[in-house]
């Protein structure tokens, strides 16, 4: 006795003898979306693919891991200082939250650091040679693909230390150093070069003397803005990134008790932290405008209030003197700018710090032909190319949002389009596919499951120790988070649309993982697989004749 079709029982001679997709007007077709949380990684990492893997634990992590690394040699590194814009795009969000899509990812970057996983190279020696100025999370990433695609690459850093503003601008108790270590010896076990205390003062002769037969530049903002503040002989104001720097390369400074922090960015919550760490009784921030319109994270203020840090709206600093500073109270105008009332207050603080942000110095470009520069910033074009063939130039140097993430981005960027130009065969990224929304997905079948948070340390623990503040999650609750993603726009063969086919028109193509089919000679066009597919990865497209 012959078995039947799994969602039928027709005899033979019913119509599902009778080939029905004659009927059909519309077809349905199987397609590969965006998902939203990997079209707003600026590191361009396919966060969807990983955290498939992943779902599996055990050995799927390491797959997982390897996937991830495609794209991002730090995922130790990202899953604590990355702000996350894609939990934000989460489609997850409107049904209940998003996924814990930076803790998984810290998970898989401490996992790899403890099993001691390597990197490996993609391709063969190509034979060119490639210079990249700065060691900071661009230089190492474009330094890091280059390698993998088989050219040479030797990193110059003007610094005694690798790691740029991860690590003289980002605090300890954000990003310990042995997870930043970890993995940038990742990457020279590659076979990168790395050359320390050696700044590039005119990038033509480096790379003539170096025989590099291309540039990537990656000079960091490392230098401070200032501020015209009125102060006295024995005011004691200094900079952010020289307080946070002081941290890695020596004695930190003498702060004294009562700190004022002058800015509303990240940096300054990290300088009004690390200074109630350094023993400061009393740190301010002192911010012109609203909280609303600071540009500080929501979880840095959060965080800072929790520790102590009092925080000073509507508020300017005109004046510093001994052990104490004059402020003046600022009201906004309609256009949100703000305006000074004169109305001045006198608050105590031993130290200033100025955290109002940073520039690059951009001295090697100097006399270089072809390379515009504007507002601060080196023009380049959508390869990363600047006006002068063969340097490029990405991270804190070019215009875009100056965060460890969007350096990274644009360190993979590059080294693909400095590969395509060493080869003579241009990088062609391809058409990026359709967005999955939302309203593509059936929210039915997945069930609530509510968003797994990692472990903090007490704010009473945190204000005399750099140990860590955020701990990474455990496997059970890893594996927990990872089996949240919905698969927004990508078939995950749950088999929905095998089971619900009233003509089974719907044909596995083997095991699970390989997808599935449509038979043309059945599918009359009813749409039910397109209804009925939980992840939006099939649609309905006209037929045509």
């Amino acid at each position: 006795m012959s078995s039947k079709p799994f969602a039928i029982t027709l005899d033979v001679g019913s119509s599902l003898a009778n080939k029905t997709g004659s009927w059909r007007t519309e077809r349905a077709v199987y397609v590969d979306r965006m998902p939203p949380c990997n079209h707003a990684c600026p590191a361009g990492e396919n966060i969807q693919g990983w955290l498939y893997e992943a779902e599996e634990g055990g050995d799927g992590y390491e797959r997982a891991w390897r996937r991830l690394v495609e794209d991002n040699p730090f995922p130790a590194i990202m899953g604590r200082v990355c702000y996350h814009p894609c939990e934000s795009a989460c489609n997850r969000g409107q049904l209940d939250e998003a996924v814990g899509i930076h803790s998984v990812e810290r998970f898989l970057g401490d996992e790899a650091i403890r099993r001691g996983w390597r990197l490996e190279r993609a391709a063969e020696p190509s034979g060119k040679r490639v210079l990249v100025v700065g060691a900071g999370p661009s230089g190492l990433s474009a330094a890091y693909h280059l390698a993998r695609l088989g050219h040479d690459v030797t990193i110059h850093e003007s610094g005694p230390m690798a790691g740029g503003m991860m690590r003289f601008g980002i605090p300890r108790y954000r990003l310990p150093r042995d997870v930043l270590d970890a993995e940038v010896q990742r990457i020279l076990d590659l076979g990168v070069r790395l050359e320390l205390d050696k700044k590039v003062t005119d990038v033509e002769s480096a790379m003539r003397e170096g025989g590099f037969d291309a540039a990537f530049l990656a000079v960091g903002a490392h230098l401070s803005k200032r501020a015209y503040i009125p102060a006295g002989e024995s005011a004691h104001v200094l900079d952010a990134v020289s307080l946070l720097r002081s941290m890695e390369e020596g004695e930190p400074p003498r702060l004294g008790r009562r700190v004022a922090v002058y800015g509303g960015g990240n940096t300054a919550m990290d300088v009004a932290r690390t200074a109630r760490r350094l023993g400061a009784e009393e740190a301010v921030v002192v911010y012109r405008r609203t909280r609303e319109r600071m540009p500080a994270h929501d979880f840095e203020v959060e965080e800072a209030e929790e520790e102590g840090v009092l925080m000073r709206w509507l508020s300017t600093i005109k004046e510093a003197g001994d052990g104490r500073i004059v402020v003046e109270r600022m009201q906004l105008d309609e256009s949100g700018f703000p305006q000074p009332t004169g109305e001045l207050e006198e608050l105590e603080a031993d130290s200033v710090v100025l955290a109002l942000g940073q520039d690059t110095d951009l001295s090697l470009l100097d006399g270089v032909s072809g390379i515009e520069v504007e507002d601060g910033v080196v023009k380049v074009g959508p390869d990363m190319m600047t006006g002068h063939e063969g340097i490029f130039a990405g991270g804190d140097m070019v215009p875009d949002e100056r965060t460890v993430t969007v350096g990274v981005g644009h360190g993979k960027r590059a080294a693909r389009h400095i590969d395509g130009w060493l080869r003579a065969a241009p990088y062609d990224p391809g058409p990026r596919p359709e967005l999955a929304s939302f309203d593509m997905l059936n929210t039915w079948y997945y069930a609530d499951a509510p968003r797994t948070e990692q472990p903090m340390l007490e704010a009473a623990r945190r204000q005399g120790t750099f140990d860590e503040v955020v701990a990474g999650l455990d496997d059970a609750n890893a594996l927990f988070e990872a089996r949240r993603c919905l698969s927004c726009g990508n078939c995950f063969s749950c088999d929905n649309c095998y089971g619900v086919c009233p003509d089974n028109a719907v044909l596995k193509l083997g095991e699970p993982g390989e997808r599935y089919a449509i038979d043309l000679d059945y599918c009359k066009g009813c749409g039910i697989c397109v209804a009925e597919c939980p992840s939006g990865a099939i649609r309905m497209e006209p037929e045509t004749i």
